[in-house]
């Protein structure tokens, strides 16, 4: 095996082993990056959620708080307007869910399957839980899901949910006074639930992944291709050269001339020390002859 092919081999090992390592650190940040984006996302719908709730609890319900007795209207629900909001949302982005799940609701849409209501009662066992987050499987693949606890944190919620007596009229005739009542002043009732894909960032991330082995491989093979060219130039063929006079000079053939690698470097000096060597060795056997 000659000096060049071992060269090579060793360098060929060296970078798998560097571009296994890279690829092993750079999909673990890749894909922490990627869930940083989906926590992200998630945080934007929640807080747009919190917000449609906030406009219509002080924007939405003193105007029309006045005809609860006649007609109830879910509108005036900060529950049921951030569904909807939410609702109009999934239209054009249908891998996005959004859910405000109880236990007990009064609307029964809002009733918490029971994945959604396993989550709910890990948030009311440990109240100081800020939230739940895990990975599912979905149809279309993993989502990143995460619950945050609906708590009951002001009195005036306690109107529609303390008794069916204290309840609006209105309300009883809609969805009767079965379900939604008994809540509790500081009580987890629910929790708001929403799911990201992780698809489209684990591609991402993938892609960078990817990407980032291609560019590692155009520069071993750029590094590869300069350093076969430096080493035959700066190494083998000047070794090739000293090894053919070597030769020749061993079988007794000392006309063939001297060689010397021009330069400072290691093979410079070698071939400078190989023609002293020959010159001293030319004049032993012309005193020999003598």
């Amino acid at each position: 095996m000659g000096l060049r092919t071992k060269f090579n081999i060793v360098l060929l090992i060296s970078c798998l082993i560097g571009m296994s390592l890279a690829s092993l650190l750079s999909l673990t940040v890749a894909r922490e990056n990627a869930l940083e984006e989906i926590r992200s996302e998630i945080a934007l719908i929640r807080g747009n959620a919190l917000a449609v709730r906030s406009y219509t609890s002080t924007g939405i319900l003193p105007l029309l708080s006045d005809t609860t007795d006649i007609l109830f209207q879910p509108h005036t629900v900060p529950s049921f307007a951030a569904q909807t909001v939410f609702g109009n949302f999934q239209e054009r982005f249908p891998a996005y869910y959004y859910k405000e799940a109880a236990l007990n609701p009064t609307n029964p849409d809002d009733a918490a399957a029971p994945w959604e209501a396993a989550l709910i009662e890990q948030l009311r066992a440990d109240p100081s839980l800020e939230s739940i987050a895990l990975e599912v499987d979905g149809p279309e693949g993993r989502l990143y899901t995460v619950a945050y606890p609906l708590k009951i944190t002001s009195a005036a919620c306690l109107t529609c949910h303390s008794t069916p007596d204290a309840a609006p009229a209105a309300m009883i005739d809609l969805y009767g006074d079965q379900h939604g009542f008994g809540w509790q002043l500081g009580e987890i009732i629910g929790a708001q639930i929403i799911q990201a894909p992780m698809s489209l960032a684990e591609e991402r991330a993938q892609t960078m992944v990817l990407t980032l082995i291609a560019g590692l491989a155009v520069a071993f093979l750029i590094v590869l291709v300069v350093t076969n060219i430096l080493l035959s130039r700066i190494v083998l063929r000047p070794v090739a050269a000293m090894s053919s006079i070597a030769e020749r000079v061993s079988m007794g053939d000392f006309s063939v001339p001297e060689y010397e690698k021009p330069g400072r470097d290691e093979i410079s000096s070698l071939s400078r020390s190989f023609n002293r060597m020959r010159r001293s060795l030319d004049s032993a056997m012309k005193l020999l002859d003598e």
